[in-house]
C-alpha cells in the first residue's frame, strides 16, 4: 500500500467529525433554558384540580406557556391575587368539586402560596378542616379561608406567615369566602345553612346573616354594589344588595350555576350551566334580570374571569379540560385553550 492509498481513509473520517461536530453544536444551541421564564407578561393562571398543577396562560397569545406543579397537594380549587400582583393564593380542599359542593367533612385542607412571577410555591400550611378557596384582604395583609364544617368558621391568617390570627364562627358547612368591592366586608357562603355571613374586615364581627337560595357556593361581587351568590340547588342567583345587606332579587335559572360574574361595560349578569357546557348572559328587562342568550364553552363550564378592559372573559370547562376565551360584545367564543386535568379557578394578572 503506498502513502496516497493510507492517506484516504483519513480524507472520508475528518469531514464525517466535522458534521458530527456540527451536529453536537445544533442540539447545544437548540438545548431548552432549564431556568424558566418570569411570569412578567400578562397571564391567566388556571388550576387543574385533577393534575394539581397551574396552567400560565399567555393572554397575548392564548398558549400556555408554563405549567407549574403543585406537590403534594390534592385537588387544589380556587385561587387568588393579592393586591400588588406579587403573590397567589390557593385553597386546596383535598377532594373533587367538579360534580357540585356537596358534604366533605372529617377531610384537611390546606393554604398555599405562590409567587406571581416565579411560579414557585413560597410556603404552604395545613388546615384542620377542607376548606374552598382562599383569599386576601385588599391590603394584602391577610388571607381569610374557610372551614368547611358542620360549625363552620372563618380562619383569618397572616399573608406572610400564615399563622392564625383570628377564628369567626359562621354558618354551617362554609365554601366560598369573597369581599365586596370597596373591601370593607367579607361575603361567606354557607351551603348547608342556606345563608351568606357578612362579617366587618376591620372588626372582625359578623355584622349580618341573610338567608338565600339552597346550597349557596359563593358571593361574587359587581361593581354595581351588589352580591350575586349562586345557589346551587335552589338552582338560582340570590342578588344581595351591599348597602342593605339584603336580599333584593332571585334570579330563577332552570340549571346548577357554576359561577357568576357582573360584566359592568356590558351591564350583563353572566352565569356559568355546568350541565349543558355553556355561559349564560342575563339583561335586565325593567326591575328584573332576564335571560337574554347563552354562548357554547365546553363540558363543566366553571369559573369566569374577566379582562380588566372588559373586552374579553375567560371560562374553564372542567369535564373538558379547556379554558374557553370569549369576545364580550359580540358574544362568541374566540378559541379553546387546553390546559390540565379538571381546570376550575382563573385569575387574571394584567
Amino acid at each position: 500500500m503506498n502513502a496516497r492509498q493510507m492517506l484516504m481513509p483519513l480524507f472520508w473520517i475528518a469531514p464525517i467529525i466535522l458534521v458530527a461536530l456540527s451536529g453536537c453544536d445544533d442540539d447545544l444551541a437548540t438545548a431548552p433554558d432549564p431556568t424558566p421564564p418570569d411570569i412578567t407578561y400578562p397571564a391567566a393562571f388556571v388550576v387543574n384540580g385533577g393534575s394539581s398543577t397551574v396552567s400560565v396562560i399567555d393572554l397575548a397569545t392564548n398558549a400556555v406557556r408554563r405549567t407549574l406543579p403543585l406537590t403534594g397537594m390534592a385537588w387544589p380549587h380556587h385561587i387568588n391575587l393579592n393586591g400588588d400582583k406579587s403573590h397567589l393564593a390557593l385553597g386546596v380542599p383535598g377532594m373533587d368539586m367538579s360534580g357540585g359542593h356537596g358534604m366533605g367533612m372529617g377531610m384537611t385542607g390546606m393554604i398555599a402560596v405562590l409567587d406571581a412571577v416565579t411560579g414557585t410555591v413560597t410556603h404552604a400550611v395545613d388546615l384542620p378542616g377542607m376548606n374552598h378557596n382562599s383569599a386576601y384582604t385588599p391590603d394584602g395583609a391577610e388571607i381569610w379561608t374557610c372551614q368547611m364544617e358542620d360549625m363552620g368558621t372563618v380562619l383569618v391568617c397572616d399573608a406572610a406567615t400564615l399563622a392564625v390570627l383570628d377564628t369567626i364562627t359562621v354558618g354551617e358547612v362554609p365554601a366560598e369566602i369573597t369581599f365586596s368591592a370597596d373591601g370593607s366586608m367579607a361575603f361567606v357562603a354557607n351551603g348547608m345553612s342556606n345563608t351568606v355571613s357578612i362579617i366587618d374586615v376591620m372588626t372582625k364581627d359578623v355584622m349580618e346573616t341573610v338567608p338565600v337560595g339552597g346550597n349557596p357556593v359563593g358571593a361574587w361581587p359587581g361593581a354595581d354594589n351588589k352580591m350575586y351568590v349562586d345557589n346551587e340547588d335552589g338552582q338560582s342567583i340570590s342578588v344581595i344588595d351591599v348597602v342593605s345587606m339584603a336580599v333584593e332579587e332571585t334570579v330563577s335559572l332552570g340549571f346548577m350555576p357554576g359561577f357568576a360574574a357582573y360584566h359592568a361595560g356590558l351591564g350583563e349578569l353572566w352565569v356559568t350551566d355546568s350541565t349543558h357546557g355553556e355561559l349564560v348572559y342575563f339583561q335586565r328587562a325593567g326591575d328584573q334580570w332576564q335571560n337574554a342568550g347563552s354562548i357554547p364553552t365546553g363540558a363543566g363550564a366553571h369559573a369566569i374571569a374577566f379582562s380588566a378592559d372588559g373586552d374579553r372573559a375567560y371560562v374553564t370547562n372542567q369535564l373538558a379540560g379547556t379554558v374557553s376565551v370569549l369576545d364580550t360584545a359580540m358574544r362568541a367564543k374566540i378559541t379553546d385553550i387546553a390546559v390540565g386535568v379538571k381546570p376550575n379557578g382563573i385569575v387574571l394578572k394584567e
